[in-house]
C-alpha cells in the first residue's frame, strides 16, 4: 500500500454515472439482463440461449415442487441475520424519538489480530461468526483500483437499470461532497464523539449527530475476495458542540439508491492534525434507507394479529439487504488492505 497522498489514483474523485441514454425499442432487447440475474453479476453478460427463469423447463423433466410440503424451508443464514438485527432494534436504549436506527453492511477483510492476515477457517462457504468467538478486527479499506472497479460497475448498472429490458427497478444516484468534524462530548461518561457534517461547497450544516454502536455481526466469505460486517447503530441528533474538532475528514460519496436500500461508495480523506499527513480510505457499504420502515416492520414481525404479509415484511427486508450485499461481495476482486 502506498503512503497516504502519494498514490495519484487515491486522489481521483468519484465518477458519477453518465447521462441516461435513450431507451431501446422492445425489438432490440436481448436476454443479457436475465442471464445477469442468474449469474449474480452486476454487469450485463452476453446473451444466453434461454431466458426462462424456470429451472425445470426441460421437456424430459416434469414440474417439480420446491419440497414435499410445497414450500421452501427457511434460509437459516438470512434468518440468523434477521434475528440479530431484530434483537438489536427491539432492545435498543431509549435515546429520544428523533434517534434513527442505522443498519448497514460494509465490505472488507476479517483479519487475525495476532498475524494481521485474513482469517482462515475450516469452512467452504460464507459463514456467520459467533460474536467475540475469534480475536479479529474488521478492515473496510479497499485499494484505489478496487474503488474504481466498483465505481465502474455500479455506474454501468445504473445506466442499464433504466433500460426496458432490465429485470429490476432502476437505480438512481446522488453525488455528495461533505466534510465531517468530530468533537469530544462534554460528558465524561460519553465515549461517542459528536459529528458535525457540512456541505463542502457551501459550508451548510446538514447534520449534528452522535453515533451509538449497538452491535456487529461478522460474515466470512472464503470463496470471495472480501468478507462483510453487518452493523446496527443509533444516530442521535445533538446540539452543535463548541470548541475545536479533534478530527476532520472529507467525504466524496456517490449514493446509489435502489428501492429501500442505499449503496454508498465513498472516498474519505482524514486529517488528524496539522503535523500529521492526511489518510485516504475507500469504503463500500449497503444501508437500509428508511429507519421508519425498519422499525415498523420489526414491530409486526411474528405478530398473529396482522396479515401474513405484514408479519413477514421484516424478514423480506433483511433478505433483500443480504442479497444486495452478497452480490457486491461476489463482484469484489483482489485489492483489500
Amino acid at each position: 500500500m502506498s503512503s497516504p497522498g502519494t498514490d495519484s489514483e487515491s486522489e481521483k474523485e468519484l465518477t458519477p454515472p453518465p447521462l441516461k441514454r435513450p431507451r431501446q425499442s422492445r425489438s432490440s432487447r436481448t436476454s443479457s439482463s436475465a442471464s445477469n440475474v442468474k449469474n449474480n453479476s452486476i454487469l450485463p453478460t452476453a446473451s444466453s440461449s434461454s431466458t426462462s427463469p424456470i429451472m425445470n423447463n426441460s421437456p424430459n423433466l416434469p414440474p417439480l415442487a420446491v419440497s414435499i410440503l410445497g414450500v421452501e424451508p427457511i434460509d437459516e443464514f438470512v434468518r440468523e441475520i434477521a434475528d440479530f438485527v431484530h434483537h438489536m432494534v427491539t432492545t435498543r436504549p431509549n435515546m429520544g424519538p428523533d434517534a434513527k436506527v442505522e443498519v448497514e453492511a460494509k465490505l472488507g477483510i476479517l483479519k487475525d489480530r495476532i498475524t494481521g492476515k485474513r482469517i482462515s477457517l475450516p469452512v467452504l462457504v460464507e459463514t456467520i461468526l459467533l460474536p467475540d468467538g475469534i480475536d479479529l478486527r474488521f478492515e473496510s479499506n479497499m485499494s484505489a483500483m478496487q474503488h474504481k472497479h466498483f465505481n465502474t460497475i455500479l455506474n454501468e448498472l445504473q445506466r442499464h437499470s433504466s433500460e426496458p429490458s432490465h429485470p429490476a427497478s432502476p437505480l438512481v444516484y446522488k453525488h455528495f461532497k461533505l466534510v465531517d468534524s468530530f468533537y469530544t462530548s462534554d460528558s465524561p461518561r460519553d465515549r461517542e464523539k459528536i459529528r458535525v457534517t457540512r456541505e463542502e461547497k457551501t459550508g451548510t450544516v446538514t447534520e449534528v449527530t452522535k453515533k451509538v454502536r449497538l452491535g456487529d455481526l461478522n460474515i466470512h466469505s472464503p470463496k470471495r475476495a472480501a468478507d462483510w460486517r453487518v452493523s446496527v447503530n443509533l444516530e442521535v441528533p445533538v446540539p452543535h458542540p463548541v470548541g475545536t474538532p479533534t478530527l476532520t475528514r472529507r467525504k466524496d460519496r456517490i449514493c446509489y439508491s435502489h428501492e429501500e436500500f442505499n449503496i454508498d461508495l465513498t472516498q474519505v480523506v482524514s486529517n488528524v492534525g496539522p503535523s500529521s499527513p492526511p489518510e485516504t480510505l475507500h469504503e463500500l457499504e449497503v444501508e437500509i434507507a428508511r429507519s421508519t420502515l425498519l422499525l415498523s416492520t420489526a414491530s409486526k414481525r411474528g405478530d398473529p394479529n396482522v396479515s401474513e404479509h405484514e408479519r413477514s415484511a421484516f424478514d423480506e427486508l433483511i433478505r433483500s439487504f443480504v442479497n444486495n450485499t452478497r452480490i457486491l461481495v461476489k463482484n469484489a476482486n483482489e485489492g483489500w488492505y
